[in-house]
């Protein structure tokens, strides 16, 4: 069971999040494998005192990528999509736009 701050790895920030962000509010992270669903929720809620409706999450396969004459393969992650209460925002993300 992962603790508080290691249920969330990272934010994701692509060109693809940043619309969804303005178009529907929802905030993209990598968040630990074993994490659930109701563990992202609370980890979210704490961390950046915000209000969360909505938590879909996926488990995204690692690209296999040639190293020298062998292949390797990207590590395997999981990736959490958020949407807030209306009105509640996360700052210093650089999702503000």
């Amino acid at each position: 069971m992962p603790t508080l701050h290691r249920v969330i790895v990272r934010p994701i920030i692509t060109e693809s999040t940043s619309l969804a962000y303005q178009d529907k509010g929802e905030y993209v992270f990598e968040v630990h494998p074993d994490a659930n669903k109701q563990e992202i929720r609370e980890a979210i809620e704490r961390l950046f005192n915000v209000g969360v409706t909505r938590v879909w999450t996926m488990n995204v396969r690692g690209a296999a990528k040639r190293v020298g004459q062998s292949l390797g393969r990207r590590p395997h992650w999981k990736k959490a999509i958020v949407t807030l209460k209306q009105g509640d925002t996360i700052e210093g993300f650089g999702f503000e736009g």
